[in-house]
């Protein structure tokens, strides 16, 4: 058991709360002490019966049984290898970053789930970590079951058909890869890559909650040339450290 300890407390701290509460909710559900009936996210009870916590424990929640067990384990292993992956490479020091981009993630799908009547929020939200991560990995050479390998900007297709095969549904694993290509277009890409303004922020109270745990911005990969030069000539020729990405298997 303490070994089992110290791994849970190894995990990243904002993985390992939704680790854990992916794994709370679903048991609370499958032991009968609160009826998954309120679990779901249903558009009338939240908007005309004003419970409100329903888009949090759907996105919690998942119907664990002989037909989705395999499933869910699936998932909660992508859960915590790419969440984890993340949020120690890319936002390495950087917590408020990191909960922003799950929060951004997390609205848009909620508000996708109530315009579409989607019940079950945890595979989007999962899907949406996991294309960031791919992206920022893009060209890392990743392996899959059976020896496969590609790169990392295909895997969140690749388990959109995994996912499928072994019994989930296409929308989910495709409204999370959209929603995860909107926060990546509109963190990363836009702004960098073309030139564009930052439509994106982090909020200060996050960083008042989280705060850094190191200066500096890093695991962002390189900006254009044309973007480091305009950097350097506005701070005197000093140099962000952007970082390598991170690769996986690192620890």
């Amino acid at each position: 058991m303490s070994d089992l300890g110290d791994w849970f407390r190894s995990i990243p701290l904002i993985t390992r709360y939704w680790f854990a509460g992916s794994i709370a909710v679903p048991l609370i559900g499958k032991l009968g002490l609160v009826s998954p009936v309120y679990l779901f996210l249903w558009p009338d009870a939240f908007i005309n019966r004003f419970q409100i916590w329903r888009p949090m424990t759907a996105t919690f929640f998942f119907p664990v049984g002989p037909g989705t067990g395999f499933l869910y384990l699936v998932n909660l292993y992508f859960l915590y290898q790419y969440s984890s992956r993340l949020e120690t490479g890319a936002f390495d020091g950087r917590p408020a970053d990191y909960m922003f981009m799950l929060l951004f993630n997390w609205i848009c799908i909620v508000i996708t789930g109530l315009a579409m009547d989607m019940q079950l929020l945890m595979i989007p939200l999962i899907m949406s970590v996991l294309y960031v991560w791919a992206q920022l990995n893009r060209d890392m050479i990743v392996s899959f079951w059976f020896g496969t390998r590609f790169k990392a900007c295909y895997l969140p297709w690749v388990i959109l058909g995994f996912n499928y095969i072994i019994g989930g549904s296409v929308i989910n694993e495709l409204i999370g890869n959209l929603v995860g290509h909107l926060y990546f277009f509109l963190m990363f890409k836009y702004p960098m890559d073309l030139g564009g303004r930052n439509f994106l922020s982090t909020p200060q109270f996050l960083y008042r909650w989280l705060p850094n745990r190191r200066g500096g911005v890093s695991g962002f990969g390189v900006p254009p040339a044309s973007m480091r030069r305009a950097a350097e000539d506005q701070q005197g020729g000093g140099r962000h450290n952007w970082g390598q990405g991170f690769r996986l298997g690192d620890q």
